[in-house]
């Protein structure tokens, strides 16, 4: 079964992260297909993992075919490790997750407001066995204020200092070069290509 890995359903109705997905794809025979019908998986997990677990399952074993899932969020240190597996559900929208985000930030100095943003990615088979699974990891630290159109979530305020712009500054390209997702994708990406080979 491993070795048909040219399709994989990518467990997930957020059309940004499809078309970062399809992006890095781009180059290889692996086809990314979208999950069709009503998908709203209960992420009950502790970890990054367990959720994005709980997502390709759910997906491989409604489109029966192998599927690819990843749970990521950010972790910010000043904030116990908050909001992490939160992230998405922070909020209502990116624009108050990022407002809450900045208030609850509002005393932290910033040689005190490093972060990062995690991503873990797992494939899985329609019977549930955990086929692959990666973890990428992006380091930084929180703006003041949000900057930038580009991206998504909390894009706008997660800075590089090095580079002196936030992830919503960065052209996708060169945000898939050194984003979590980019990262965990790649791997993922390299396991996809030998796994077909075997």
């Amino acid at each position: 079964m491993v070795s048909t890995l040219t399709k994989i359903v990518f467990a997930t109705k957020n059309k940004h992260k499809v078309s970062e997905v399809r992006e890095l794809l781009k180059g290889t025979d692996i086809e990314i297909v979208e999950i069709e019908g009503e998908f709203n998986p209960e992420e009950s997990g502790e970890t990054f993992e367990e959720n994005a677990y709980i997502k390709a399952y759910e997906a491989a074993r409604m489109m029966n075919m192998p599927a690819l899932a990843d749970d990521s969020g950010l972790v910010v240190d000043a904030l116990g490790g908050r909001p992490g597996v939160y992230s998405s559900r922070y909020e209502e929208t990116d624009e108050k997750r990022i407002n809450k985000l900045l208030h609850e930030l509002e005393n932290v100095a910033a040689p005190n407001r490093t972060a990062r943003f995690v991503c873990a990615m797992v494939v899985v088979s329609p019977q549930g066995e955990k086929l692959f699974s990666t973890t990428g990891v992006c380091e930084g630290e929180i703006a003041f204020s949000p900057s930038g159109e580009m991206g998504f979530g909390y894009d706008p305020v997660f800075y590089f200092r090095e580079k002196d712009v936030t992830m919503a500054e960065l052209p996708m390209e060169e945000k898939n070069e050194i984003s979590h997702r980019g990262k965990a994708l790649r791997k993922t990406v390299e396991w996809l290509k030998s796994a077909k080979t075997n």
